[in-house]
């Protein structure tokens, strides 16, 4: 339970750097208003890093956890609970998000567009094309679940939360324009259920046919991908 715990907080400690960030580049009357991408991904990237540096056996992310599966280091029913207790975890991070700018949101209805506020909690493909956003989610949670295992191979402390960081950083950057990079359910989904429920006036659709194909589906196939380079040419 204390580890589960930990993968819940973690995750919700990820979301509020995450879609706080957003928030904060979106909504108006916020001190960051219009701040652009750069300080978005800087954000996510040295969010992450903290979350490691106070939770360190945590995978905060379902897909993660699927390759740590398949690689033999926990249960089918360890996966499925901590992938539960993640998707939680983004669930309320989100929520606490929208508690933090409630008064910002207040001040964006009718004044910024209603699917943009919707993107603040979930991703979306700058160009809509579902095969295309798949092959990019999969292939940039490839990268990032084979970095994380690589990076993991290096005990000096300190160096996986801020490797982790600097790989979510430049993954942002080369590979994050299409589709804004989820490579996590939890980081998705989560947020997406949290604005599904929540009281935000007059909401766009959730995008569930997008939200459970990309960046619900893509990130569990680039696990698989994950799992068979880093044993079968990494050797782990």
């Amino acid at each position: 339970m204390h580890q589960l715990l930990a993968e819940l907080m973690g995750t919700a400690l990820m979301i509020i750097f995450g879609v706080g960030v957003h928030a904060d580049t979106v909504l108006n009357d916020t001190k960051y208003h219009g701040s652009g991408h750069l300080f978005a991904i800087t954000t996510w990237a040295f969010g992450i890093s903290i979350v490691l540096f106070i939770f360190p056996t945590v995978s905060i992310n379902p897909a993660m956890a699927l390759t740590q599966f398949f690689l033999g280091n926990i249960s089918f029913i360890t996966f499925v609970e901590t992938s539960i207790f993640e998707m939680i975890g983004g669930v309320l991070g989100a929520v606490i998000v929208y508690v933090m700018y409630a008064d910002q949101f207040k001040h964006s209805y009718d004044k910024v567009d209603n699917v943009v506020i919707r993107n603040i909690f979930s991703t979306a493909p700058g160009v809509r094309n579902l095969p295309r956003n798949f092959f990019v989610e999969f292939f940039a949670t490839f990268v990032f679940l084979t970095g994380i295992l690589a990076i993991a191979t290096i005990k000096t402390p300190g160096v996986v939360p801020i490797g982790v960081g600097l790989l979510v950083w430049a993954i942002g950057m080369g590979m994050g324009g299409p589709t804004g990079f989820a490579m996590n359910q939890a980081r998705d989904l989560g947020p997406r259920i949290a604005f599904a429920l929540l009281p935000i006036k007059n909401k766009a659709n959730a995008d569930w046919q997008y939200g459970l194909i990309v960046p619900g589906l893509a990130p569990f196939c680039g696990a698989v991908a994950a799992f068979l380079f880093s044993k079968f040419y990494l050797g782990m």
